[in-house]
């Protein structure tokens, strides 16, 4: 247990975030941790019925169950709908950001037309041009860049060398992880007389409130309208947002992926790790895209989709392969089959 963590008391847990205790409430911890590593001043948690023979040898203080598995421990415990949730908001509890002190760092470069409040953090090296906005008490990180004419909201948190292009907008309370780079040029190019010619860029990427946007992810800026990410929208690392993307609120993206330009991607949507998404298409509300899936075709309805071909030993992959280079002969014959079957047989005498 470190020196500097503070304890917590799980009733005043409890009284914070609700939940039934079962125990002693005046149990102490100071940290969470997952059940095969936690020691007695952790809080850990059941999520999935496959880890249920860990909790029988955790050495945790205390843990968060569902109400299916109030009594498969002993432990001092606290009973809720949704533990991983309940987890979340107590790990968050437990281990807040440390926001630097308000004020430009004597190596800013900050244009004169720049507003920037007393309460908001410019670190050392950063760079905001004419006429950008930075809410009240949001943080620049050193090495962060800040085009003209950007206006970002209250309480962001620009990590170390994100850049952020012209005139786009972000709004409150949103986190961009180091490497973000928003409102890059999308990939608009014309062929002409055998070489290729670039279509300007002027749209911009519009991004709403408590989004979180991934290291190294980049968001293209609209060719003639806007790129734009709706409010709640989480996206992992490495994540390719084309041009005119337009991505529903509380939709959560992980690493990987590829949407090409001019996709309309749904409300509360979940895309897996790897998944590529075409061009031009539209992704229902609510549906779920497995990892590594691809996409070609637009999805009208609800649901989870998959593509993705499991793994298996390469020399059973190497005969199945054979196989499905020959599928459309064999679905030939196969219809010819079905055509020849159904034919009247002739009667003999």
């Amino acid at each position: 247990m470190s020196s500097g963590e503070r304890s917590h008391s799980l009733g005043s847990i409890v009284e914070r975030f609700g939940g039934e205790l079962i125990g002693d409430k005046n149990v102490s911890v100071t940290q969470v941790a997952p059940l095969e590593l936690a020691q007695p001043w952790h809080l850990s948690f059941l999520s999935q019925a496959k880890y249920r023979n860990q909790l029988e040898t955790t050495r945790a203080g205390a843990v968060i169950l569902g109400p299916e598995a109030r009594d498969l421990t002993s432990l001092p415990r606290i009973v809720c709908t949704d533990p991983y949730a309940y987890f979340a908001k107590v790990s968050s509890f437990f281990n807040p950001v440390k926001i630097p002190p308000p004020g430009l760092h004597s190596s800013a470069v900050v244009a004169s037309s720049a507003r920037i409040p007393a309460s908001a953090s410019v670190g050392a090296h950063a760079c905001i041009g004419e006429n950008a906005v930075i809410g009240e008490g949001t943080v620049v990180s050193p090495g962060c860049f800040v085009g003209d004419g950007v206006k970002i909201g209250d309480a962001c948190f620009l990590h170390p060398r994100v850049v952020i292009y012209h005139q786009c907008i972000i709004g409150d309370r949103v986190i961009l992880q180091s490497g973000v780079v928003i409102g890059a040029d999308g990939f608009g190019i014309a062929m002409d007389a055998g070489r290729w010619i670039k279509i300007p860029q002027i749209g911009r990427v519009l991004i709403g409130n408590d989004v979180e946007i991934g290291a190294n992810t980049t968001v293209d800026r609209g060719a003639m309208g806007d790129t734009v990410i709706e409010d709640g929208v989480k996206l992992d690392n490495l994540i390719q947002v084309g041009h005119n993307v337009r991505i529903g609120a509380h939709t959560a993206i992980a690493g990987c992926v590829g949407i090409a330009g001019s996709t309309k991607i749904g409300r509360y949507c979940r895309i897996g790790g790897a998944a590529m998404i075409s061009g031009h298409l539209e992704i229902a509300d609510n549906v779920t895209i497995s990892g590594a899936t691809g996409v070609g075709k637009t999805i009208t309805k609800a649901g989870i989709y998959t593509s993705a071909y499991p793994a298996e030993p390469h020399h059973e992959w190497l005969k199945n392969a054979v196989h499905l280079r020959h599928l459309h002969e064999l679905a030939k014959k196969i219809r010819g089959l079905e055509k020849q079957s159904r034919k009247p047989k002739r009667k003999t005498k």
